[in-house]
């Protein structure tokens, strides 16, 4: 057997390994511990590439970049106590409700204030669907429908920055692009940073949530009885003033939290690292500010905070072992030869790997493509020609639309699990759909305008 072969066996048994529901970080080293060891036995792998782990442990460990993941998931943790949540889906409901389908449009700008606050996909689901699926039940709004608003919208932290996944994405975007330019003789590469990635996704991220809208206030139009109006009574509560009054005490904090972000980032004071370091500071305030704040909140945001980054790297660690013993059998070459001899050029190439991202979205984290996909797709994507900002924000969308297709999207199995028992499985299904379109309807506009992603950080940038 040729010994390029071997690199494709071992990602199939990986990704079997992964399906059967075994720990992915210690599927990814296990399996390619026992390729190499096995291809030692058969003569076609040499040991002395294992002994570039460490460089690559010490590599990740001096990684700058990376310390931003701890820093943003303490925030967001930090703002998913202090309730903020709550007191935004209450106002904004309020602000809306005189117009038909206002709490489902209020749903959607929740969602992505949540997510420029947050950034973690699985906590917005679930406090959204906690909070807001319910109460669009009591007045009255269509299951599938007010599903689907909760689905998508929670799912906007894949997209909108900051967010933990378009950091990891950045970090392996700018690799691939280091590694596609020095094939291609340039030894002076531009770099790629994650701060260019966050500004790039911003005006898609902005457009995807105004399509939401848009359809929302479409049904409204159309399908009065399936997104009305609040009641009168409910309304009567309280004035307009008072409303108002309400919604700029409730808006202001979490404005100033993403200024103070996304801000410090757009006018290059502060790395997305450095913002990552407000944005803790500016959750312990804001959480303190609402009351919320004391050592037991704090021990329960630090628990989480190491959990989840204890996750997030052992699966780098992983993955890093997996890549290594991958490259050892020449599966980069591999891979190179099978994207270039496509039919199509570097559009069938990019469909293809599109196509293989989004089916694999239905069994396997956002993690674990990142971290082994897209290094061995990457840079010979971009070698090919293709942006890679715009390429990153392409496979986040492409992602989180995979995340929201029934029946295996991460973010239905996460509704699912706090919906009301009212609400069936089959009408969280039929209520994302239409999102699931609008979401592909997102990635054609990218295709033919890829300026809506590249534009802004050539503006901020100088890229």
């Amino acid at each position: 057997m040729p010994y390029e072969y071997y690199s494709l066996m071992m990602f199939g048994v990986a990704v079997v390994i992964l399906l059967l529901g075994f720990p992915v970080a210690f599927s990814l080293a296990g399996t390619a511990i026992l390729f190499s060891l096995f291809g030692v036995y058969m003569g076609e792998f040499n040991l002395t590439f294992l002994g570039a782990f460490p460089e690559r442990i010490f590599g990740i460990m001096g990684n700058e970049t990376l310390i931003a993941i701890p820093l943003f998931i303490f925030m967001g943790v930090t703002l998913e106590r202090s309730k903020i949540s709550e007191d935004l889906l209450d106002t904004m409901g309020l602000l809306f409700g005189k117009v038909r389908g206002g709490l489902g449009i209020s749903v959607c700008i929740v969602g992505a204030l949540l997510a420029a606050s947050t950034g973690i996909v699985g906590a917005t689901v679930v406090t959204m669907g906690l909070i807001s699926l319910p109460t669009m039940m009591k007045y009255k709004y269509s299951p599938s429908l007010a599903s689907g608003i909760v689905s998508a919208s929670g799912t906007l932290g894949q997209i909108i920055p900051p967010s933990i996944i378009l950091i990891i994405l950045g970090d392996v975007i700018s690799s691939a692009h280091q590694q596609a330019q020095l094939a291609l003789g340039n030894f002076s590469p531009t770099s790629v940073s994650v701060g260019d990635l966050f500004v790039g996704a911003i005006f898609p991220g902005l457009v995807l949530v105004s399509l939401y809208i848009i359809y929302i206030i479409i049904i409204a139009i159309f399908k009065p009885m399936a997104a009305p109006a609040l009641p009168p009574e409910r309304l009567a509560e309280f004035s307009r003033k008072e409303i108002y009054f309400r919604a700029v005490k409730v808006l202001i904090p979490p404005f100033l939290l993403i200024l103070g972000v996304l801000g410090s980032i757009l006018a290059g004071l502060a790395t997305p690292t450095e913002a990552a370091s407000i944005g803790c500071l500016g959750g312990i305030v804001l959480t303190a500010f609402k009351g919320q704040l004391n050592m037991k909140v704090l021990r329960e945001v630090m628990v989480t905070t190491t959990h989840v980054n204890c996750m997030v790297f052992i699966i780098l660690l992983g993955a890093s072992m997996f890549s290594l013993v991958f490259r050892g059998f020449a599966g980069d070459e591999v891979v190179h030869e099978l994207l270039t001899n496509l039919p199509g050029g570097v559009v069938g190439a990019f469909l293809v790997v599109m196509v293989i991202m989004f089916i694999m979205g239905f069994f396997l984290d956002f993690f674990e493509i990142t971290f082994v996909v897209v290094p061995i797709v990457g840079p010979v994507l971009l070698m090919m020609g293709l942006d890679p900002i715009w390429l990153g924000v392409m496979i986040a969308i492409n992602l989180q639309t995979s995340f929201l297709t029934p029946p295996f999207g991460f973010a239905l199995f996460y509704l699912r699990g706090v919906a009301p028992p009212s609400v069936s499985t089959m009408q969280i299904y039929r209520g994302v759909v239409p999102f699931i379109f609008l979401q592909l309807l997102m990635l054609v506009v990218l295709w033919f305008w890829p300026s809506l992603a590249t534009w802004l950080p050539g503006v901020v940038y100088g890229t």
